[in-house]
């Protein structure tokens, strides 16, 4: 499950766009600019939905300084202005995409969806790995063509190591990458979903999907 920050200073807006997205995403809200960009320097998410008009620290400069300091995380901008202008300055200074407020919430959804998909370089949604196949939209993994049940939080861990494949990650990485920063999980936490995993997706005799690097982390090849 792909991780989102929701930054938008409009509480009501807020709650309605983030209860949308999480049946697909785990997304984390903010009303405070100032407060983005500390989440920004902590947390790793695989899109930043900016509202231009939040407090203490504007969208637009949220963009600036975090692409300046070296952040590739697709940006979708939202403003409540139709400024050919203000759009052309976000787009300049490292917005990817942007939507006009009012905008639905299914609109936003899938300008996610494709900006996700454009950052892992994919034209279809599934994602395939061996014999398991990954639909994030449906929020289904079907193995050998069969269905099999898996916990929020065992799809968003293999969704994440699928879609960034040959890359390891640490039990503290994925605990930035995946869970929410308000979660209280360790290193044993990330484990113990490994090993659930493992045990619902591998083949008996067969290497496991998820290899473990030993004193490093784990990685899907």
């Amino acid at each position: 499950m792909t991780k989102i920050l929701l930054v938008e200073d409009d509480k009501d807006f807020a709650t309605a766009l983030s209860d949308w997205l999480k049946s697909e995403h785990t997304v984390e809200a903010t009303h405070d600019g100032a407060e983005a960009f500390e989440l920004l320097k902590q947390y790793k998410y695989d899109v930043i939905i900016l509202d231009w008009e939040v407090p203490n620290k504007s969208g637009i400069d949220i963009c600036n300084d975090f692409r300046n300091a070296g952040g590739a995380t697709p940006i979708l901008m939202l403003t409540g202005r139709s400024d050919l202008a203000q759009k052309e300055e976000g787009l300049n200074l490292g917005a990817d995409d942007y939507v006009t407020k009012p905008a639905q919430l299914r609109e936003i959804s899938a300008r996610v969806r494709a900006l996700i998909r454009r950052a892992a370089g994919m034209t279809s949604n599934l994602l395939k790995i061996r014999d398991l196949e990954i639909d994030p939209n449906a929020h289904t993994v079907k193995k050998s063509g069969k269905q099999i049940a898996l916990l929020p939080r065992e799809f968003a861990v293999i969704e994440y190591l699928v879609r960034h494949r040959q890359t390891v990650f640490s039990a503290e990485e994925l605990l930035r990458c995946v869970w929410s920063s308000d979660v209280d999980a360790s290193p044993h936490t990330v484990a113990s979903c490994i090993n659930r995993l493992r045990n619902k997706i591998d083949t008996a005799g067969e290497p496991s999907i998820i290899r473990t690097i030993y004193s490093v982390g784990y990685v899907v090849d």
